[in-house]
């Protein structure tokens, strides 16, 4: 029997004073002035409970434990939940579409092959 879909992808703002962090700056080479960062994620658990332990500090990136201001729900609440496999490539567009966007974002790819290829995608766009 098939377990019911409970993964769930969110996206987290994070203050503009990440910014100041070489290691994040460096990662988002081309980040646009006045594009919010965010933070990208997925959880077997609710958004929300997943944004409070960012904050705690149980299991957390220190990003978002540091610089994380609020989840944007608009951005993923209408994808929610899905099966893991949905959640892992929704998580991966919603990077992409960061991206895109030129805004700030840290990655959070559970499996390191879908960090790969996200990483390919990048340096195929010469980014």
């Amino acid at each position: 029997m098939a377990r019911r879909p409970h993964y769930h992808v969110y996206v987290i703002e994070l203050s503009k004073q990440v910014l100041d962090e070489p290691r994040f700056r460096k990662r988002n080479p081309g980040y646009v002035e006045g594009r919010p960062c965010v933070y990208v994620g997925m959880t077997g658990l609710d958004p929300d409970v997943r944004f409070d332990k960012h904050k705690a500090g149980i299991q957390a990136n220190r990003y978002v434990t540091q610089y994380g201001l609020r989840l944007l729900p608009d951005l993923y609440e209408g994808f929610n939940p899905m099966r893991y496999d949905e959640a892992q490539a929704r998580e991966v567009e919603g990077q992409l579409h960061a991206h895109h966007q030129q805004m700030a974002r840290r990655l959070d790819a559970v499996d390191p092959a879908m960090r790969e290829t996200f990483m390919k995608l990048q340096e195929e766009q010469g980014r």
